[in-house]
């Protein structure tokens, strides 16, 4: 059976092991380590997984290795564990923004194959997506493994170049927090017309979700959703073309792009 084993422990950590866990895995073939035995220890009580503050004796454990410390830590922990043990046969998957497969290779000395990943959020819910690209040393056995890994926590996309993982924050990484910052302003309109926290709240939610759900569930283009329920002088038609005059379409254009620079940004100080 395949090993995992999880650097960190933190929210997309923890969601990938729930996901492997509700997926069948064996907890005995999952290790966390964490230098916070607060941290670890309550992973291993929910999941029944083994767990250690070792870095190298969870790469030791494991064939996979998933890198969930923060962006600027990468490195120096891969580089100790590939001075310490033999990592030719590994896989190490990142899930840091920031940090490049060169970096990483550099530090593993060009062995073993490394996957950087990157998932968003809604992996907590098992609603995540993750764009993923292997370097060239990665078998195809290793990638649908990693496939699968990413798979427990949503949908996956396998990227043709390592410059894309800055468009897949751009677009899903980075992406939940534009519907939140718009939730946001809608729930505050909706208090300032005179609802309840609670209900402004609910009100809110529940359209944002009931409009997710149908692009779920309908095979037609979003646009033709949107026109589907614009009546011509109405007062959705009204409320639209208040946001087309404030320049709402180049707005969500230029916060893409200014993700993608940052992204760029990080890889460069990093």
């Amino acid at each position: 059976m395949t090993k995992v084993a999880f650097i960190g422990a933190g929210n997309m950590n923890s969601a990938v092991i729930l996901g492997l866990i509700n997926a069948g895995v064996s907890p005995s073939n999952i290790m966390v380590t964490n230098p916070s035995p607060e941290k670890r220890e309550k992973l291993a009580q929910a999941h029944g997984i083994l767990h250690t503050a070792n870095n190298v004796e969870a790469a030791e454990f494991a064939d996979f290795i998933v890198l969930g410390v923060k962006p600027h830590l990468i490195t120096q922990v891969t580089n100790d564990i590939a001075n310490q043990i033999d990592v030719s046969q590994k896989c190490f998957i990142s899930v840091a923004a920031g940090t490049t497969m060169a970096q990483i290779q550099q530090s593993l000395s060009g062995k073993g194959s490394v996957i950087r990943v990157m998932p968003n959020t809604p992996s907590q819910l098992g609603l995540g997506v993750s764009g993923m690209y292997a370097c060239s040393q990665t078998t195809e056995q290793q990638k649908q493994v990693a496939q699968e890994i990413m798979q427990a926590v949503g949908i996956i996309k396998w990227l043709d170049a390592e410059a894309q993982i800055d468009d897949i924050i751009a677009v899903s990484g980075s992406g939940p927090a534009y519907f939140f910052l718009f939730m946001e302003a809608m729930e505050t309109k909706a208090k300032a017309l005179g609802f309840s926290d609670n209900e402004a709240r609910a009100l809110v939610q529940q359209t944002a979700l009931g409009a997710a759900q149908m692009v779920v569930e309908n095979d037609i283009s979003i646009a033709q959703l949107r026109e589907n329920v614009t009546s011509k002088g109405g007062t959705t038609q009204a409320a639209l073309n208040t946001f087309r005059e404030g320049g709402l379409p180049e707005l969500v254009s230029n916060a893409m792009d200014s993700a993608i620079a940052r992204a760029k940004e990080m890889a460069q100080d990093s």
